[in-house]
């Protein structure tokens, strides 16, 4: 099943335009999309094939810090995850 998980983390200061767009840069071969310009956070919103919630937002966490270490940003503490599968889309 397919679901879309969106992970933030707290960064360590403001972040620039330019990191944001590395983050993007590295989160879009797997059709994801970046967050974060301007404020301290950072953020991205990834589709993963996994059989249960759990699933996903652990599939998820390992891209979005792949894709954090390949934009050079600084790991700090996860604030915020969600996920929901495509039949929740389907439903809402």
């Amino acid at each position: 099943m397919r679901w879309s998980v969106g992970i933030e983390a707290q960064g360590h200061s403001v972040l620039t335009r330019e990191q944001v767009v590395d983050l993007a840069d590295a989160v879009a071969a797997t059709g994801g999309i970046a967050t974060g310009i301007g404020t301290n956070r950072y953020g991205a919103q990834l589709i993963v094939e996994a059989d249960s919630r759990e699933e996903a937002i652990e599939k998820a966490t390992e891209e979005f810090w792949r894709a954090a270490r390949k934009a050079r940003l600084r790991p700090g503490p996860v604030v915020r995850t969600e996920a929901i599968s495509e039949d929740e889309e389907d439903l809402g």
